[in-house]
């Protein structure tokens, strides 16, 4: 029996035009669902797709505003009996923000895929239609249940909190961290690495329309406090360092951030390196620092947004849940 999958469309490089098989330029986000739905019927897919279409934008451009939309109407799917998955297609820029977003917010009870593309529609080699491809392979299987949001790239499946983009071009430009990846896919065949992780588990956090102020702020050689002040808003509730090294700091940051935590910021030490933990350091407990571990500084900012909202601020129950898979 044919899965039956709801596609709810972002636009995005999958969705683009560039008007050139070769050019270098496109525009992001220019055909509707209806019409790439279309344009894939052709491939003999095994699932019954039904589409929606929530924006139409360059990844660039988004945030909650169509967070918001994508998440009522993800549940709305999730919800409905005839819905067997869910696929989101998104550009490549933020992809892994709101898969991580999503993550945090969805119950995985059900596969939910997002999918993009590095080529637009209309360019030699479109990556977009093997993707898609790929992404309805998974999202039909019913082991995908249980293992979270899942983002399919490149014929291979990683999971939302360990996914990154790591290259401006070519269709090889996402991998996992620190889990590589955990399925190999392709429009015939899927294999899974491992047994599902998160089955029978409702969504982790509430959803929350209005998500607190956090700031990343970027540090570098030279850097003088007065830098760090002009990267943080009178609002801001929580300050994530993309930090040197480890997270690592000057010493006139670390002591202007530790009173920002006296009075009430949280404060998270990410890393601006690609890959690599930052673990707690002694100084960590003095300072009422959280660590952000696996996660670079976007993904940092998005859980602690989400933890912020939830009303949860203890550094030591932050910790946890940076220190969680």
């Amino acid at each position: 029996m044919s899965a039956h999958l709801t596609v709810l469309a972002t636009g995005g490089t999958i969705a683009g035009i560039a008007g050139s098989a070769i050019g270098h330029e496109y525009n992001a986000g220019e055909i509707g669902i209806d019409a790439y739905l279309e344009k894939v019927g052709g491939l003999g897919l095994s699932a019954v797709l039904s589409g929606k279409q929530i924006a139409n934008i360059d990844s660039a451009d988004m945030g909650p505003p169509v967070w918001n939309a994508l998440y009522f109407a993800m549940r709305a799917a999730l919800a409905d009996e005839a819905c067997d998955g869910v696929i989101v297609t998104h550009g490549t820029d933020t992809l892994e923000e709101t898969a991580f977003l999503l993550d945090l917010t969805i119950p995985a009870r059900k596969p939910v895929v997002v999918v993009g593309a590095m080529r637009p529609a209309d360019a030699v080699g479109y990556d977009g239609l093997r993707n898609f491809a790929n992404a309805v392979r998974v999202a039909s299987d019913g082991d995908a249940a249980g293992r979270g949001v899942l983002v399919v790239m490149g014929d291979r499946v990683f999971a939302a909190r360990d996914v990154r983009k790591v290259r401006t071009r070519g269709a090889d430009a996402f991998r996992g961290f620190p889990r590589g990846s955990v399925g190999l896919v392709t429009p015939a065949a899927l294999d899974w690495f491992g047994a599902p992780w998160r089955r029978d588990l409702g969504a982790m956090f509430e959803w929350h329309d209005d998500l607190p102020p956090v700031a990343v702020v970027y540090l570098y050689a030279g850097v003088v406090v007065d830098d760090v002040v002009r990267q943080i808003g009178e609002d801001t509730q929580g300050v994530v360092i993309a930090g040197v090294g480890e997270g690592n700091m000057p010493e006139p940051v670390r002591r202007y951030l530790a009173d920002l935590k006296a009075h009430g910021v949280v404060v998270v030490r990410a890393s601006r390196a690609d890959e690599g933990l930052v673990d707690r350091e002694a100084d960590d407990d003095a300072n009422g620092f959280v660590a952000a571990r696996a996660l670079n500084p976007q993904k940092a900012r998005i859980l602690l947004q989400v933890l912020l909202a939830n009303a949860i601020r203890a550094p030591e129950d932050i910790q946890r849940a940076f220190d969680g898979r």
